[in-house]
């Protein structure tokens, strides 16, 4: 957490004066026991550690701010040379000072307090799994029954929506006139031939015919008429 010194401001310690304790730091960070302070490595024993030490060190340790620097230094200075030496060499006494940091305790009490929100909301959603397994089923239920009439009738009006469609198309318009006139010039000539057989008289035929051209004629205007002005 804390660099306590820099690499470039102290000068390099003689090979052979490294800790004959056996320090849980990299030897780099042990230091001398025969110097006051925590020993610093020269440039070339520091490229030295650098090609030694894990390659994840040098990715989830982000540079110390001047500020954090300083901080650190503070909570230091007032420790004894064989204290410092311990919080080098104990692992134990080092994460005691950790944990004893105002930063150290705030960045702990948030992850707790994470910790503790991620386990409420876990159960949360385990106190909800049987009301979704029923309203999962509930889907299913409708899926298969409700669901299902009321596609067949949403068909059904589809089908009779379109065969209204294709009944007053123009196209068929046009087709029911002109099987309209057809069967009327059928009808006259019917009648035309029951009057020549004698079947029905004067007065019977005109009556019949008449109406029967009249429809006809009035049949082939609206036909005529749609043709010259086409609908839609």
């Amino acid at each position: 957490m804390f660099k306590f010194w820099n690499s470039h401001e102290q000068q390099a310690q003689p090979h052979g004066q490294a800790d004959s304790s056996h320090s849980w730091y990299p030897p780099s960070v042990a230091g001398s026991p025969n110097s006051s302070l925590p020993a610093t490595p020269s440039n070339n024993a520091s490229n030295s550690f650098n090609s030694q030490r894990p390659a994840e060190w040098s990715h989830s340790h982000s540079p110390v701010s001047p500020a954090e620097a300083a901080g650190g230094i503070a909570l230091l200075k007032d420790k004894s040379v064989d204290e410092l030496r311990k919080l080098l060499s104990d692992k134990d006494a080092y994460n005691q000072f950790l944990q004893s940091v105002d930063q150290v305790k705030i960045q702990n009490n948030i992850r707790d307090e994470l910790r503790k929100e991620t386990l409420q909301l876990a159960r949360n959603n385990l106190d909800k799994e049987p009301q979704i397994i029923e309203l999962r089923n509930q889907c299913r239920i409708i899926r298969t029954t409700e669901l299902a009439v009321a596609q067949e009738k949403l068909n059904e009006l589809a089908r009779q929506k379109d065969e209204t469609l294709k009944f007053y198309s123009p196209a068929s318009f046009m087709h029911r006139l002109q099987d309209a006139m057809n069967k009327t010039e059928e009808e006259s000539e019917i009648v035309n031939r029951q009057l020549h057989d004698g079947e029905i008289d004067i007065g019977t035929f005109v009556q019949k015919y008449k109406k029967l051209r009249t429809s006809y004629h009035r049949q082939a205007l609206i036909f005529l008429a749609a043709k010259t002005y086409p609908i839609g």
